[in-house]
């Protein structure tokens, strides 16, 4: 667990010169990465395996010689594995790109089956309708990831679905069970709401909020109106805390490979696939994933994904217990360098929150966040989401969501934690930080000055 930070290969040092006037490059400066938020290193377990699979596994999984049995095999073998990290059915996991399809992949189905069922005639499907002409509504919360506020915005836009974004609480930082149930409508489908925010960390109470929606629906089925549905995005989750679908009594959930050490490739769960909760195809083609993603089978990613798991499945307890003390020794350490008037934790006390992530601002007029990672020579972090790292100084929408005060979400920085970060590193990015915020402060004194 206490491996070293590896020097990064883009980092550059001062020059030596040798006879003949040719230079040589010293070392790199050592960095520290705490991004692990935005993604994470592949396992070395991983790589070997994703190795293994490309040599011996290259074969089309859905031929039925050797070669292309053996992919199938190992497929099969990290559904299982996948499936295993969720405590759910492997008949329920179907392979994607990623969590940004997983995601679209539920709201285009949700509404599809929204649609089919309110237009057919007959049966049951016509007495779950609502209403001629309704339109089917989604509620969400204001701080989901870009790939479900995007394209719910977007079916907005195209008059396909309705949508709440409900403001998570200003105390908690979470979406509140009476708050989404308040949002409710007749027509309502799906309730989406990320297991644990990508920024703040706060694990969201979507146990809750399931036992909420699951009393709602028997009413609504004496009263003839369509079954909610939930779904979360457990992107951030996976791999710092025991994620498991009963608990979380979810009939969608999201994950993504490359936050738990794992390749850029994602999965779905989706519970009673098929039969007890729909699914409609975004894409169509040879019929693999049971017609439901089909395309010939990426392998020897799958295979990478079903290692990550697998390491999840055994470790995850250890990992998070790890992120955690060093998590919390950061916070400490910030404190005791800059004291509490210099350094605000933007935490919110008594909610849960993800054990390696450290939301926190340098308060003060020209410590904004992407000025002070600027001046770091060793950190290698985040001001928030990576998708959002085109903002430029505009504060983070999530923390002002949360009731963060304006100047202080936009000098936020956002540090998290993983696997192998120590607390020898802890401290260096500490001091990085110090020496970068007395830079900035030299320099308005001297432009103060001048």
């Amino acid at each position: 667990m206490e491996a070293t930070a590896t020097p990064s290969r883009h980092a550059r040092g001062p020059m030596a010169s040798l006879p003949g006037g040719r230079e040589e490059k010293s070392p790199p400066e050592r960095t520290v990465y705490m991004d692990c938020n935005a993604t994470t290193p592949l396992e070395p377990e991983v790589v070997r395996t994703v190795t293994e699979a490309m040599r011996e596994a290259w074969g089309n999984p859905s031929s039925s010689y050797p070669a292309g049995r053996k992919a199938k095999e190992i497929i099969s073998a990290a559904r299982e594995s996948l499936a295993k990290m969720i405590g759910g059915d492997p008949r329920d996991v179907i392979f994607t790109s990623g969590g940004t399809e997983s995601n679209n992949l539920v709201i285009h189905s949700v509404v599809k089956h929204f649609r089919k069922s309110h237009t057919s005639r007959g049966g049951m499907t016509e007495h779950h309708r609502p209403a001629e002409g309704a339109t089917p509504h989604i509620v969400t919360c204001t701080v989901e990831h870009d790939s479900i506020r995007l394209p719910l915005e977007h079916a907005v836009d195209e008059q396909v679905a309705a949508v709440t974004f409900v403001p998570v609480s200003k105390v908690s930082g979470q979406a509140e069970a009476d708050d989404i149930l308040a949002a409710v409508r007749p027509a309502t489908c799906l309730v989406t709401v990320m297991l644990a925010n990508n920024e703040t960390g706060v694990v969201m109470p979507i146990p809750e909020i399931s036992r909420r929606v699951k009393a709602l629906n028997q009413q609504r089925a004496a009263s003839g109106l369509p079954v909610i549905l939930l779904h979360t995005d457990a992107a951030q989750a996976l791999g710092k805390r025991r994620v498991d679908v009963g608990d979380l009594g979810v009939d969608f959930l999201t994950i993504v490979g490359h936050k738990f050490y794992g390749p850029r490739i994602g999965a779905l769960y989706v519970r009673g696939l098929g039969e007890r909760t729909p699914l409609h195809p975004m894409l169509f083609g040879g019929g693999q994933e049971w017609n439901f993603r089909p395309g010939t089978e990426n392998t020897p990613m799958i295979a990478g994904l079903g290692k990550a798991a697998e390491l999840v499945t055994e470790n995850c307890e250890a990992y998070e217990a790890h992120m955690r003390d060093v998590r919390d020794y950061l916070e400490e350490r910030l404190v005791a360098e800059f004291g509490e008037k210099k350094v605000h934790l933007n935490r919110f006390p008594g909610s849960e929150r993800l054990p390696n992530t450290c939301n926190f601002s340098f308060l003060g007029p020209q410590l904004q966040g992407h000025s002070v990672l600027a001046q770091c020579r060793t950190l290698l972090a985040s001001v928030g989401a990576a998708c959002h790292s085109d903002h430029g100084d505009r504060p983070s929408p999530v923390l002002l969501s949360c009731g963060i005060p304006f100047d202080v979400a936009r000098n936020a920085l956002r540090l998290s934690v993983g696997r192998g970060t120590t607390r020898a590193e802890v401290d260096l990015a500490v001091q990085d930080l110090k020496q970068a915020v007395a830079r900035l402060e030299g320099q308005a004194c001297a432009k103060a000055a001048s």
